[in-house]
């Protein structure tokens, strides 16, 4: 059996849910990553930031945005010490700017990812994937990239059937 690994970037705060700004305390790739590890033998590994951003939705967004437009790749506050056990990666993350928040593109960099298999596992307000699946690919080349799962923010609380159905087709 694949040794698996749950990384994921989540906010807390000031979200875009339900058609208006409302108060998470969990962010909701956070609900989705207990979900799966709560489903899967695997670690949890949070993507946590050195430099927090801030829980206003508007602030957090503008910064998401410079990020985004200047390449910038955040400071992490830990790394995965044995990540060379890991054959499989759950990576879970919001949608930012049509991507991935960068502290993401920081966390990919950081490991060497050939022969691994990336699960890529997106919360959104609408958006999908966005560029995101291209840009793993460009960041973790040598990395089998398996088909991915976008979950609608809206949706987290009940989707433990869809993630059960996910790890079924990705046989884990």
């Amino acid at each position: 059996m694949a040794k698996v690994l749950i990384a994921y970037f989540s906010h807390a705060g000031q979200n875009y849910s339900h058609g208006g700004i409302r108060n998470l305390p969990v962010g909701n790739t956070e609900v989705v990553a207990k979900k799966l590890n709560a489903l899967v033998p695997s670690d949890l590994f949070y993507i946590d930031t050195v430099k927090k951003y801030p829980d206003d939705h508007m602030a957090k967004i503008k910064i998401a945005k410079q990020q985004f437009e200047s390449g910038a790749r955040p400071e992490l506050t830990a790394r995965v010490e044995n990540m060379d056990a890991y054959d499989t990666v759950i990576l879970a993350y919001p949608n930012w700017w049509t991507t991935m928040p960068m502290a993401v593109c920081t966390f990919l960099e950081s490991y060497d990812f050939s022969g691994k298999t990336i699960c890529p596992l997106i919360t959104h307000g609408g958006s999908g994937f966005s560029d995101s699946l291209d840009d793993i690919a460009r960041l973790c080349p040598g990395a089998h990239i398996a088909r991915g799962l976008a979950i609608n923010g809206d949706d987290v609380q009940n989707c433990d059937r869809t993630l059960e159905a996910w790890l079924g087709e990705l046989e884990l």
